[in-house]
Parts: C-alpha cells; sequence; structure tokens
C-alpha cells in the first residue's frame, strides 16, 4: 500500500473517532445517569416529567408513577417520562 491509498483510510478512521468521541459517548452517558435518577425515584420526591408536569411521587411501581399535583390530583405515568428530580 502506498500513502495515497492509506491516506482516505485514516481520515474515515478519524472522522469516525471524532464522531464517536463528541457525539455517541455523551449521549450514552446522558442515557445512563437519566435511567439511573429514574430508578432512584422513591415516594415523597419533587419531580418534573418531560411533559412538563411538576409533581410529588405518590407511589410507584417498575414501569409507572403515580404523581399528586399541590391541588391533589393523581396522575399515572410512566416513569421513563420523569425528567428529574427537584432538590428541595
Amino acid at each position: 500500500m502506498n500513502a495515497e491509498m492509506l491516506s482516505p483510510i485514516i481520515m474515515i478512521v478519524l472522522m469516525f473517532a471524532l464522531f464517536y468521541f463528541f457525539i455517541i459517548r455523551p449521549q450514552q452517558k446522558r442515557q445512563r445517569e437519566t435511567r439511573d435518577m429514574q430508578g432512584s425515584l422513591q415516594k415523597g420526591s419533587q419531580v418534573i416529567t418531560f411533559g412538563g408536569f411538576h409533581g410529588e411521587v405518590h407511589a410507584l411501581d417498575e414501569s409507572t408513577v403515580i404523581l399528586k399535583s399541590d391541588e391533589g390530583v393523581k396522575l399515572t405515568y410512566d416513569r421513563a417520562s420523569v425528567r428529574e428530580i427537584q432538590e428541595s
């Protein structure tokens, strides 16, 4: 192989490495953090859903969570729809 043939191969490998380290890896880290946060939900936690609903965890099981609003309304959500736990 001569240098003319290696240059395009090196560029493709370099582009893939950059793509992996700047796009794929950070996205996997965010997904892992979100999954860990959703797994650590507890009754009484103040949360925000991806839809923007703010509420308190009233009850939960493996796949769903029941959130209670300030007015006492209870709504059932998928556990995966919880975006973040609010700090008190």
